[in-house]
C-alpha cells in the first residue's frame, strides 16, 4: 500500500504543479515554454488556462480525498475515480493539445491505477 501512495501523491503533486503554471505562471516565460505558447497566445487565453489550472487543482484534491479517507476501501475507489479522469485528460491532451501530456499525465496515472488495483 505504500507503493499506491507514493505514487498517487506523485499524480496529486503533477496536478498541483500543473494548476500553479496554468494559473499563475500562463503568460510567464516559463508558463509559455512549457505549453509551448507565445506571449500573444498566452495573453488571449489566460483566463482560459486560469480555469483550466482550477480543474487541474480539483484533480489534485480528489486524489488527496482518497488517499484521505478514513475507510481504506472507500478511499481506494475515490483514487481510482480521479486517477480515471488523469488518465483520461491525460489522452484527449496528448491527442488535441500537446503528445508529451500522455507521457506527464496519462502514464502516471495509468501506472498509479495499476499499483492501486494490486493494493501495493
Amino acid at each position: 500500500m505504500i507503493v499506491s501512495v507514493i505514487l498517487v501523491s506523485v499524480v496529486a503533486l503533477i496536478h498541483i504543479y500543473i494548476l500553479y503554471l496554468e494559473m499563475f505562471l500562463w503568460a510567464t516565460p516559463k508558463g509559455q515554454k512549457a505549453f509551448g505558447t507565445t506571449a500573444q497566445v498566452a495573453k488571449d487565453s489566460k483566463s482560459l488556462a486560469f480555469n483550466q489550472g482550477l480543474y487541474n487543482g480539483f484533480l489534485a484534491a480528489g486524489l488527496i480525498w482518497g488517499m484521505l479517507y478514513p475507510d481504506e476501501a472507500v478511499g481506494r475507489h475515490i483514487e481510482l475515480f480521479f486517477l480515471g479522469c488523469v488518465l483520461i485528460a491525460g489522452i484527449v491532451g496528448s491527442l488535441t493539445a500537446k503528445r508529451s501530456i500522455l507521457y506527464i499525465q496519462a502514464l502516471p496515472a495509468l501506472i498509479a491505477i495499476l499499483v492501486v488495483l494490486m493494493q501495493w
